[in-house]
């Protein structure tokens, strides 16, 4: 007999799946001067940002479908700014990597974001130094470099784009789980579009006054209100997704339907841009990293202790957690003894893409909340 409740589950991964990997795609389209020809990645951003905010504000202060949290001005400035920050510029070089390289080996350099994790996260003592894991980041990292010399159209400016925005997400992630998560606030994704996503809009006006108004207001540029539209609307909808495969799956399904996308991600590209070519090298090398991420993957699942919960107990939790949310404030206590149960070092990570770095400060959260149930129930 058909589980409907798995069904659903994944029915979730697919639309999280196709949103992930549309938005890429769309974006390189848009981007690329061989397609749609908008070679303006900050103006790009800046408009899923004001798209984002509006409809949090709209559904916040206006439809009241779920209350905002009790923000202070220093909770604001120390925690939401430098995060937006940091969002912000990782969304800006991830874009501009757009007009250089290939979606393939873009995918393939993203691969790197673990070991960026890892190392920002030691550095701000939010990690420890592992044997086990460092041969893992020395790994993926061998990987990247075979791939990248494979790399037929290889470009130093668009690596150095992509590598640079994947700093700055690593320095975001581990940003929010010492600032947000440390002093105990979350924020599910509408709360978090209307807190971040207008502070991000600040701060990329700067660089798009120095970097491209100069440029839009000489050049023939084409707007079509519907393009751009659609475009903000899959980054918008794919943010809501995760939170939706998150609510109704492990963290072990989540990372292998990320390693999934990856895969699905670049065999699609080669098709759509017929210019992207993968050499077998490519091949090679991105294999060899995809080893080393799956064994980090394992390594922190198995850190975590989190098996599978049935899915029709996390539904309820879920609607549990909504409804606490909306009858008080956002501000949770953290539980002091996660760490020494074995906490869950599940932080969004896996589901990195252009925009789902929105919700996962909430993600983080849900991730330990599963986990300590799991925890309680072996």
């Amino acid at each position: 007999m058909i589980n409907k409740a798995h069904v659903l589950t994944y029915f979730y991964l697919l639309i999280y799946i196709l949103l992930s990997s549309g938005v890429i795609l769309y974006n390189k389209w848009v981007l690329s001067p061989k397609y749609f020809n908008f070679p303006f990645p900050i103006t790009l951003t800046m408009i899923h940002m004001a798209f984002s905010g509006i409809v949090a504000f709209f559904l916040i202060r206006v439809f009241k479908v779920v209350a905002p949290v009790k923000m202070t001005f220093e909770l604001y400035a120390t925690c939401v700014i430098p995060i937006s920050a940091f969002f912000a510029s990782s969304l800006w070089f991830g874009n501009t990597a757009y007009l250089h390289i290939s979606v393939a080996f873009i995918q393939m350099l993203k691969a790197l974001m673990p070991v960026a994790t890892f190392f920002m996260g030691v550095m701000c003592g939010t990690d420890k130094p592992r044997c086990d894991v460092f041969l893992n980041m020395v790994l993926v990292s061998v990987g990247v470099v075979v791939s990248s010399y494979g790399e037929i159209h290889f470009n130093i400016v668009g690596t150095v784009y992509q590598v640079t925005g994947i700093l700055a997400e690593a320095l975001r992630l581990v940003l929010t789980q010492v600032l947000l998560q440390k002093k105990g606030l979350t924020l599910n994704p509408i709360t978090s579009l209307y807190y971040i996503a207008p502070c991000s809009f600040v701060f990329l006006f700067v660089p798009w006054c120095l970097l491209e108004k100069p440029g839009m207001e000489v050049s023939q540029i084409q707007f079509n209100f519907w393009i751009f539209f659609s475009n903000a609307l899959c980054a918008l909808a794919l943010n809501l997704s995760i939170f939706l495969v998150i609510g109704r799956t492990g963290a072990v399904t989540i990372r292998v339907a990320g390693v999934l996308k990856d895969w699905i991600l670049i065999a699609l590209s080669t098709v759509v841009f017929p210019e992207s070519t993968i050499t077998g090298l490519n091949i090679i090398g991105y294999a060899i990293a995809l080893c080393g991420v799956v064994m980090y993957n394992y390594i922190k699942v198995k850190d975590g202790r989190t098996p599978q919960l049935p899915s029709d107990s996390i539904p309820e939790r879920l609607t549990k957690d909504w409804k606490l949310e909306k009858k008080s404030s956002d501000i949770f206590t953290p539980n002091t003894n996660n760490d020494a149960n074995g906490g869950s070092n599940f932080n969004g990570s896996e589901l990195n893409d252009e925009e789902a770095p929105l919700v996962s400060s909430r993600i983080s959260l849900l991730g330990r909340q599963l986990s300590n149930s799991s925890t309680q129930r072996v």
